[in-house]
């Protein structure tokens, strides 16, 4: 199978993880017969300091043409007094809306071999394996207008959402379920917002068409506490974009470590955007120490959500799990200093795993 992704280094330690990533990738089309091309673009700050803006046109087109698309990270203290308009982060959002991305998949699972690495206690955090599913393209973040009257004393934020933004991740969260254990979260703040009732009384609508999914409604401030309290009590969480935005990131504390968290952005034809949850950690670019999973992880997701891939994905999966299982780890995960590695080392580790389980079977 021919396959086109478009790499999306961007800044801090993204380049580095994205070239773990596609060495996986390469390593997986080497093993399973595929062709995968590989086209490099550039994105955020380094797209500000060569093209002057944090979205290139040639960038935009270039991911439009793609099967996928993978990206490293993007921000940086450097391009911190840009104008809004020209900061890293406004080129991920201008990707995601010009893709028309719109279900943020952000799975949140916990390894055996790396409780004590949570700052939880282990037997909460224990057996934890949950799916959150974000609105990606409407909301606060989007509603127009967004600005400052009065000579700034006044701010104006608008939350805007149209009905048939909410019914398609309201679908795509109850399809998710249906893979999956069959249970959904449905999180808002009804008591208070008009958006939230509606996207209730969508979901109640919707509900009817997959009776065998059992559905809760709950308020977004009590999903917040009961994420820390009883993470394996959810199964499948769907909500609009400021509420998956936080609850995302709240749930990313669980595995102990941003490092190994992976994430999809995709819309109904399959094209998807992959990156890994953490951030461009600047501080640590060049340094060989960046956890790489994370990046790898959203490869897992690449070949399973993008290209339907599911053995190549369960075989990359199940190759990370054991490395970690072996006692491996970069310096953000809780292993013994002797098992520290880099990030090239821990790349290599996962394809020498991946080769290893292709000679023995």
């Amino acid at each position: 199978m021919q396959k086109k992704i478009v790499l999306l280094p961007g800044d801090g330690i993204g380049p580095a993880v994205t070239e773990a990533a596609a060495s996986v990738l390469q390593q997986v089309a080497d093993i399973f017969s595929h062709t995968f091309t590989f086209q490099e673009k550039q994105i955020g700050g380094a797209a500000i300091d060569t093209f002057g803006e944090p979205l290139p046109a040639d960038t935009l087109q270039a991911c439009k043409e793609a099967d996928a698309i993978l990206l490293g990270a993007v921000g940086g203290p450097e391009w911190d007094r840009q104008p809004p308009h020209l900061r890293p982060e406004k080129g991920l959002l201008q990707l995601r809306k010009g893709l028309g991305l719109f279900a943020n998949l952000r799975p949140v699972k916990t390894f055996p071999s790396l409780l004590s690495s949570s700052p939880l206690k282990q037997e909460i955090v224990a057996g934890s394996d949950l799916l959150i599913v974000r609105e990606l393209t409407g909301g606060l973040y989007f509603g127009t207008p967004s600005e400052r009257r009065d000579e700034g004393q006044t701010v104006v934020d608008t939350l805007h959402y149209e009905r048939n933004e909410i019914e398609r991740i309201v679908e795509t969260g109850f399809q998710s379920a249906m893979l999956r254990n069959k249970r959904l979260a449905s999180v808002d703040k009804a008591n208070v917002l008009e958006s939230s009732k509606l996207w209730r009384e969508i979901v109640d609508e919707k509900r009817k068409d997959y009776p065998e999914v059992a559905v809760e409604h709950m308020l977004v401030d009590s999903t917040a506490m009961k994420l820390i309290t009883n993470p394996t009590y959810f199964d499948v969480i769907v909500t609009e974009n400021l509420f998956g935005d936080i609850l995302s990131d709240e749930a990313s504390v669980l595995t102990g470590s941003l490092g190994l968290l992976p994430s999809a952005s995709l819309r109904a034809d399959a094209l998807g955007l992959y990156e890994p949850v953490h951030g461009s950690a600047p501080d640590i670019a060049g340094k060989d120490i960046a956890n790489p999973l994370g990046a790898i992880l959203s490869a897992v997701m690449l070949l399973r959500y993008s290209f339907g891939m599911e053995k190549e994905a369960d075989a990359v999966e199940a190759a990370v799990n054991e490395v970690l299982q072996s006692g491996f780890g970069t310096q953000d995960m809780q292993v013994k200093p002797e098992s520290i590695v880099g990030t090239e080392k821990m790349t290599s580790l996962v394809i020498e795993q991946l080769m290893t389980a292709k000679v023995s079977s």
